[in-house]
């Protein structure tokens, strides 16, 4: 998302940030899979990872989940009020499929779904 909203000349009008529902790998870099695949795109992944917390949903306009299991886990720490930001980042529902398991290309397809689905995100939002 990053590299769209540069793309788009929207890096400085828009903050992304990126937490996972559970913190088993808080404060590690991204893949180094999904770091060197996104490099052959020129994409750098950078940052740390970290936990959702319910601060967010006061902080952030919008909550992306990658698949329902991860929607379901951050509807149920929404702060009342606070449901409506959260949404799947597939508009037709799908989820973003777990890279590690897709085999040599799991990565690459992940980052094929992402990418379309970003762009049809910031299209949807402006």
């Amino acid at each position: 998302m990053r590299h769209l909203l540069a793309e788009r000349g929207l890096k400085d009008e828009v903050e992304v940030q990126s937490a996972g529902t559970g913190g088993w790998h808080a404060g590690a870099p991204p893949d180094a899979r999904s770091a060197r695949a996104a490099a052959a795109r020129g994409i750098t992944l950078e940052g740390a990872a970290r936990q959702v917390t319910r601060a967010d949903f006061e902080d952030f306009d919008l909550l992306v989940a990658m698949d329902r299991d991860n929607l379901a886990d951050l509807r149920a720490i929404a702060p009342a009020g606070t449901e409506h930001k959260v949404r799947l980042l597939l508009a037709d529902g799908r989820d973003v499929p777990d890279p590690y398991y897709g085999g040599p290309h799991g990565f690459e397809n992940v980052l094929d779904l992402v990418e379309t689905a970003c762009k049809q995100l910031l299209d949807e939002l402006r």
